[in-house]
């Protein structure tokens, strides 16, 4: 049974809606169906109130401008586009982005291994079979919260979690993957680093590299290979472009 979409007041000049509790792609199917008829109703015009529009898991925010829209006007349209928005689940954009799992890049991995009765390479071939959903970028700018990580790898999230984690490392928890885009504390488990940067200042329009509704599969690097795309990436010669693939799944 559908849930109704409920409507939320975030200060004076955001709505948040409400699709349902819990994290599943039916949900987030019908935040994206919203997200996209915001979109064209702004693009067209209609709604120039609008600031921004945030999605997450099971919600999306409304941020505005309370001088140029009436808040409560806005919040009953919302709703009736929210009931009549359906579902969109579109695939979004693929990425195949590389990771190395050598082991002082993946400081969780045996751990995780030995937890769950399997070989190290075990783990990293389950990892790397799966595909992604990126449901919501949070914590912090360019942090994907990704859906898709097979059951077999879930794992609580450390006890004590680390003062520094580095930036661009792989990480799961629960039957969530993410990746920490910029050094920070985290207690998140560990299983590799990826070359990739997931967030660039300079690409001014979409400084993030993932975003909702995208997918991600991983593929297996050396440590070689793992610094010669640092390195291409840092020179220029490669750019994030390089790891989308366009019109088929990663």
């Amino acid at each position: 049974m559908s849930h109704l979409p409920t409507l939320l007041p975030l200060g004076d000049s955001a709505w948040t809606v409400e699709f349902g509790d819990r994290i599943d792609p039916a949900l987030h199917a019908r935040v994206m169906g919203l997200n996209v008829a915001l979109h064209v109703a702004r693009d067209a015009g209609d709604l120039a109130g609008i600031v921004d529009l945030v999605p997450t898991f099971r919600s999306l925010t409304v941020h505005y401008d309370p001088l140029a829209v009436d808040g409560q006007l806005l919040g009953t349209r919302l709703l009736q586009m929210a009931e009549a928005a359906g579902s969109t689940a579109s695939e979004g954009r693929h990425w195949l982005l590389p990771v190395c799992c050598d082991a002082d890049l993946a400081p969780d991995l045996e751990r995780l291994a030995e937890a769950k009765g399997m070989e190290p390479a075990q783990v990293i071939a389950l990892l790397t079979a799966a595909t992604y959903r990126v449901y919501m970028i949070g914590f912090m700018p360019g942090f994907p919260y990704m859906g898709g990580l097979p059951p077999q790898l879930a794992m609580p999230r450390l006890a004590n979690p680390r003062k520094v984690v580095p930036a661009r490392s792989l990480a799961v928890t629960g039957e969530m993957c993410a990746v920490y885009p910029w050094e920070s504390p985290g207690g998140w488990n560990l299983l590799g680093r990826t070359p990739v940067p997931l967030f660039e200042a300079a690409e001014e329009t979409a400084p993030a590299l993932l975003e909702s509704g995208d997918q991600v599969r991983w593929r297996v690097v050396d440590r070689a290979e793992y610094e010669h795309i640092a390195g291409e990436l840092a020179a220029g010669r490669l750019s994030r472009a390089n790891f989308h693939i366009a019109g088929e799944a990663a």
